[in-house]
């Protein structure tokens, strides 16, 4: 019983973590969502992306989160008319990055609630356990 309960401490914990580095992507893009480029014509900041993937855990035997890969969005850049911007190529037109707020916050609205539900996780795991032990000493 208990490699079953460290194992589920182990399966959430790589969630926490999991959600933890996807938490950081959407901050990057939040933050950088008015980034333009440094120079007229240059690209701006480009929005990333997260994918996961489940690792299976030797020692437990569980399916573990895992961050695959961290890579860019290749949707376009939005383009707007701002010729006194200093980032404006020669017709005007400033290159603003590919991040749409909406998304985002629906993202970390979305990974709050994961988050949240691995923290559960631990706290009635180590409730669990707190039992186990109480039991055995009696």
């Amino acid at each position: 019983m208990l490699d079953s309960l460290q194992a589920s401490l182990t399966v959430a914990s790589s969630g926490l973590e999991a959600q933890s580095t996807r938490m950081r992507i959407v901050s990057e893009n939040l933050a950088n969502a008015t980034s333009t480029g440094r120079t007229a014509g240059a690209d701006p900041y480009q929005r990333k992306t997260i994918t996961f993937d489940a690792a299976m855990d030797r020692a437990s035997g569980a399916q573990l989160a895992k961050v695959k890969e961290i890579g860019v969005d290749t949707t376009p850049y939005r383009v707007e008319y701002e010729p006194g911007h200093p980032a404006a190529d020669k017709a005007g037109y400033v290159k603003l990055p590919n991040v749409n707020m909406m998304i985002e916050m629906a993202d970390m609205r979305e990974v709050n609630r994961s988050y949240e539900a691995n923290l559960q996780v631990v706290k009635q795991v180590r409730s669990m356990l707190g039992m186990t032990i109480d039991l055995l000493r009696s």
